[in-house]
């Protein structure tokens, strides 16, 4: 696949932000976490941080606006998950209260532009506004004038 394919990805202020998180997650929270979570709260948080860039990247990688909005709120949905297992974590003393309130900051700062992201593609598209709303497509004309065919 050629680099354009993934052009714009990297861009998007959304997709970066969920990227610092993702890598918080998996470089500063998990390794403190105790080795009985290793195939509990570690996998699940780091499936859920990691889940957050994947579904924007592919809505990101969609044709349709009303694919990439829902792409955007499954990003939106595993952002809370993220959060809420950082609050787990918390809770159980596996991390500090500073390591929580960065982690915290970091989910606030993926769900701005994530909102964002979501006002800004609604208001570019054609038809429903939510998940379930239809895309009314205009089909264009093919058909040829015969008199346009002598220019040819």
């Amino acid at each position: 696949m050629s680099e354009e394919a993934y052009q714009g990805i990297d861009t998007l202020v959304t997709w970066q932000r969920a990227r610092a998180l993702m890598l918080f997650v998996h470089q500063v929270i998990v390794p403190p976490l105790p080795a009985e979570e290793k195939w509990d709260l570690a996998s699940q948080i780091r499936r859920s941080s990691k889940s957050v860039m994947a579904n924007i990247a592919e809505g990101h990688g969609r044709y349709y606006y009303q694919e990439t909005i829902r792409f955007c709120y499954l990003a939106r949905g595993s952002l809370i998950e993220t959060y809420s297992h950082l609050v787990t974590a918390n809770d159980f003393g596996y991390i500090s209260t500073e390591l929580f309130t960065r982690g915290t900051q970091l989910v606030e700062e993926t769900r701005r532009p994530l909102h964002g992201y979501i006002a800004h593609l609604k208001s570019s598209k054609t038809g429903g506004d939510l998940p379930g709303g239809r895309i009314k497509e205009i089909a264009p004309d093919y058909t040829l004038d015969p008199d346009s065919l002598e220019d040819l």
